[in-house]
């Protein structure tokens, strides 16, 4: 009935120590005891939301070295306890069921055997302090990936399909599924997360009455829209037409040069004799090798000229089809556009509640991608600086973006945008969410970047049991505690000085003496108005926010509805803000 394991252990952890002796034995029961109560039912088979949930930097996501499907499981659980605490009338009504969570892990592709980078680096790292070089190799370093136009690919793209292909994978399980879906990222997830939303496509706003909301900002009309749509895409494919019916092949340049002209523009015009000897051309000439040229009689000078040139027309070449195969997978993209407008009269005939619930079973074209070259930033005074990267369009719309101790602030800031406009908002999610932690080294404000005139505190998250914690209640009675002691010390010095002053002016005729009474009750008026206005600011609680600053509207980015909410630290935490800042940004698992 018991089976007891013994293994030993020879995988090295997380820091490349291989532990010596063996590992704790493991003990298999067969049946079960009659203790049947304590086996938990289960999770609820109905799902009310789908959350993918991205990580950050690192292969682990917390002090306690958990990956990402630990501590998505985690959020899975806290879930289930809060609706048995605070939605257990609802959920035995069946009004409301289960969130599920699932984890959206990218960092595998980036590291091991899947590029080789860190055969490379691990070539060039040098050899002392091991640990440490291990753990900024295995983290810090996914930021400057990220800002690598080959490596954010990669990640751009584990992220966009890994999302895609969870959530196929979710719907063929739960076809019945009705509910929302939102995306959550913690650190450089979130960054990741923010850059794929914002290089989406609104397919959406096409079949929408009313004005066309563009993704920066900028409101058309729907039929002025449609026509500007069809003209692109007409004369893009136009366009691509002429370029030949295989992009794969070099595009012929109306702009090439005959090869008479181009030894005059190299200074080589006594060379063309040569050439006319051995019947070269233009065409021919761009073939030409080193060698070639060598065994022509070409001196070494003339040589280098016309690799040279050689060289800056094969690369010109190669530009050109690029950018070819950027417009045949924007054409696509176009073309997908048109064909969702073709049954717009048929969609505005339905009813409205048929019409919701076609748009929340609508999928986006599987494989669609966008450049990021393409999107016009109009909401950006300078652009955003970000490398060019092609993102995959995904096959459904979030309803609630996460940002959970998020740098986007920051990156935005770094990349040249000194501002984002109040009318833009992501092409198809509805909502944004800024959550941090006070003490968070890493997590940046985004509402001074849209608001820059208003001095907002951030929402205050208010505690799962409700209230404040003590130590914050305890800090804003201190706060008017001081505000009243400072107001009663004034008060009780501006009396004494009017009595003095008063004495002085009974027993006293000199002129001189007078103004410098005069003087000195001048300069405590004024102490006394500087000292109310830094009550005033004192007496207003720095954590609460007032009901003015909730209704406040912050722009479009979150539908109008504040963006930075910030959570209640811990009261041990409020000691020393530096000994927790690294606890701080990995409290969100």
């Amino acid at each position: 009935q018991v089976i007891v394991q013994f293994q030993p252990s020879a995988t090295p952890d997380e820091w490349g120590t291989t532990q010596d002796g063996q590992a704790r034995p493991r003990v298999v029961k067969r049946g079960i005891d009659d203790d049947h109560d304590e086996i938990p039912d289960g999770e609820m088979s109905q799902i009310d939301h789908l959350v993918f949930m991205v990580h950050g930097i690192g292969p682990v996501c917390d002090l306690r070295f958990r990956s990402i499907v630990e501590c998505v499981d985690d959020f899975r659980t806290v879930s289930l306890k809060l609706l048995q605490t605070h939605f257990k009338k609802c959920l035995e009504e069946r009004k409301v069921s289960r969130v599920e969570f699932l984890p959206v892990h990218w960092h595998s592709s980036l590291h091991g055997d899947a590029t080789g980078v860190d055969r490379n680096i691990k070539k060039i790292t040098l050899p002392s302090i091991g640990r440490l070089r291990h753990f900024t190799n295995e983290t810090l370093l996914d930021i400057l990936f990220y800002n690598s136009p080959t490596y954010c690919q990669t990640i751009v793209d584990k992220v966009g399909m890994e999302m895609n292909r969870l959530y196929a994978l979710f719907m063929s399980r739960n076809p019945d599924f009705k509910g929302g879906v939102s995306v959550a990222g913690h650190s450089l997830g979130s960054l990741i997360l923010f850059d794929i939303l914002s290089n989406q496509k609104d397919l959406a706003s096409s079949v929408n009455s009313g004005p066309f909301s563009g993704a920066n900002g900028s409101v058309k009309d729907v039929a002025v829209h449609d026509k500007q749509m069809t003209e692109d895409t007409s004369s893009l494919g136009s366009s691509i037409a002429t370029s030949g019916d295989d992009l794969g092949e070099p595009e012929v340049d109306e702009d090439v040069p005959t090869l008479q002209k181009t030894l005059e523009m190299l200074s080589l015009s006594e060379y063309a004799s040569t050439f006319e000897k051995e019947r070269i051309d233009m065409e021919s000439l761009l073939m030409c090798t080193v060698d070639d040229l060598k065994e022509m009689g070409i001196p070494l000078g003339p040589r280098k000229k016309i690799a040279n040139f050689v060289k800056d027309r094969a690369a010109k070449q190669e530009q050109k089809k690029a950018v070819a195969e950027k417009k045949a997978v924007l054409a696509a993209t176009l073309q997908t556009q048109e064909d969702t407008q073709k049954p717009k009269e048929a969609v505005s005939s339905v009813s409205p509640s048929e019409s919701g619930q076609m748009h929340s079973k609508r999928k986006l074209p599987v494989g669609a991608s966008v450049s990021s070259v393409n999107i016009d930033y109009e909401y950006f005074e300078i652009g955003t600086g970000q490398v060019s990267v092609v993102y995959n369009a995904l096959d459904f719309e979030p309803d609630i973006f996460f940002a959970l101790g998020s740098p986007i602030g920051v990156f935005l800031t770094v990349r040249g945008v000194e501002k984002i406009d109040e009318n833009y908002r992501l092409p198809t999610c509805k909502g944004f969410f800024n959550i941090y932690h006070p003490l968070d080294p890493v997590a940046y404000r985004l509402e001074p970047m849209i608001i820059e005139d208003m001095d907002l505190k951030p929402v205050l998250i208010p505690h799962h049991k409700g209230r404040k914690r003590l130590h914050l209640e305890l800090k804003d009675s201190l706060s008017r505690m001081g505000s009243d002691l400072k107001q009663g010390f004034i008060s009780s010095l501006k009396s004494a000085w009017q009595t003095l002053n008063e004495f002085a002016r009974a027993h006293t005729s000199s002129t001189q003496l007078q103004a410098e009474l005069e003087k000195v009750a001048n300069q405590i008026k004024e102490e006394e108005e500087k000292q109310v206005v830094e009550a005033e600011k004192i007496t207003e609680s720095p954590d609460p926010p007032k009901d003015e600053d909730v209704s406040v509207k912050v722009g479009m980015l979150n539908g109008g509805r504040r963006i930075d909410y910030v959570l209640q630290e811990k009261p041990i935490e409020s000691f020393n803000e530096y000994l927790f800042a690294l606890q701080s940004h990995l409290c969100y698992w």
